[in-house]
C-alpha cells in the first residue's frame, strides 16, 4: 500500500471504527485502524520504515 493507506481505505468504503498506537520495545510509533464495511473487518498498521523515508503499512483480516 501507499504511504496514504488510510485515505485510500476510506474512499473505497471502509469506516474507521477505532484507533490506537504503540511503540513496542523502542521500535517506530505503530498506528493501528480498525476498518469495517459490510460486515468486515480490518485492521491497518502503519509504521515508520527503520531505514529511509517512508512508512510501512500492513493489513490484516479479522
Amino acid at each position: 500500500m501507499s504511504d496514504k493507506a488510510l485515505s485510500a481505505a476510506l474512499s473505497q468504503g471502509w469506516e474507521l471504527h477505532s484507533y490506537s498506537s504503540s511503540s513496542p520495545h523502542g521500535e517506530p510509533l505503530h498506528h493501528s485502524f480498525l476498518l469495517r464495511r459490510s460486515g468486515q473487518w480490518k485492521v491497518l498498521t502503519v509504521r515508520k520504515k527503520y531505514m529511509g523515508s517512508g512508512v510501512v503499512t500492513t493489513e490484516m483480516e479479522v
